[in-house]
């Protein structure tokens, strides 16, 4: 297959999954897996075009940054409650994943790890939608200091491939006492930060390689990955957020149970 048809391919599915909970990164290792070719080879561009579905957060939501940064100006305390949240709930995904960078892109590659991580998951999302009070507090600015350190210690869960970051982080919203919308926006605007730092380590530990394209897989398919992930994001997070207020995410865990299922009974037998 055309390395420019494989970028297009896992584009879209990086673009469609990014924001569900259901694992962008576990995905893009079995499509990988899946396609035939080695995902360790596309583990740096699987991390970087996710930056293109981060960017469709910023269009999509362009009114609520523009909001908060004239608000920072004016000093609007809700503006600085805005960005602290952001910040402090980034931080200890910042931290652990400096000090843990080699182990976690060890299990980048490995297609077993994600396909237990969907299984295990997905259990965790329908037990949370059954057994969860729906949450009160509403608004990213609204909600309290000690739930935001709470929820950015359960991103930290993510940084197994597979375990989903945005499913991470809106089930240990939904936990902490977070309504549902503002337990996925927050999820969406937190993804911003982690997504930026995870990219720019990436680019700098791999940019000789993709720039002289090695294996293939050089800036242009990227470029291209980027691209339509951001295309297809614009898309999925519209849809996403209008379908959770009506059906809740128990659909997205029993879709984990299936595709982890059928993805371990595959690699096992294979």
């Amino acid at each position: 297959m055309p390395i420019l048809l494989l970028a297009i391919i896992l584009g879209i599915v990086e673009g469609v999954t990014e924001f569900l909970p259901v694992s962008s990164t576990g995905h893009l290792i079995l499509a990988t897996e899946l396609l035939g070719f080695d995902a360790e080879r596309w583990a740096a561009f699987n991390v970087i075009i996710q930056l293109g579905a981060i960017l469709a957060i910023v269009v999509l939501y362009w009114r609520t940054f523009w909001a908060v940064l004239t608000g920072m100006f004016k000093r609007e305390p809700m503006s600085w409650r805005f960005v602290r949240n952001i910040l402090i709930a980034f931080l200890p995904s910042a931290i652990l994943g400096f000090l843990l960078i080699n182990r976690i892109e060890a299990l980048l590659g490995n297609a077993l790890v994600v396909a237990v991580a969907l299984i295990v998951g997905g259990v965790a999302i329908i037990l949370i939608e059954r057994f969860n009070r729906d949450g009160d507090i509403v608004g990213v600015a609204e909600m309290p200091l000690g739930r935001v350190v709470g929820i950015g210690l359960v991103q930290c869960l993510a940084m197994i491939p597979g375990v989903s970051r945005s499913g991470a982080t809106i089930m240990g919203g939904l936990m902490l006492g977070i309504e549902r919308r503002t337990a996925a926006e927050f999820s969406f605007f937190l993804a911003i930060p982690t997504m930026v730092g995870a990219t720019t380590l990436e680019l700098f530990k791999h940019h000789q390689a993709l720039a002289a394209g090695a294996h293939g897989v050089g800036l242009g398919a990227v470029a291209v990955g980027f691209v339509v992930s951001f295309l297809v994001a614009i898309v999925v997070v519209k849809g996403f957020v209008h379908y959770i207020s009506r059906h809740g995410f128990a659909p997205f865990g029993w879709y984990r149970i299936l595709v982890g299922s059928a993805a371990l009974v595959w690699l096992l037998a294979r």
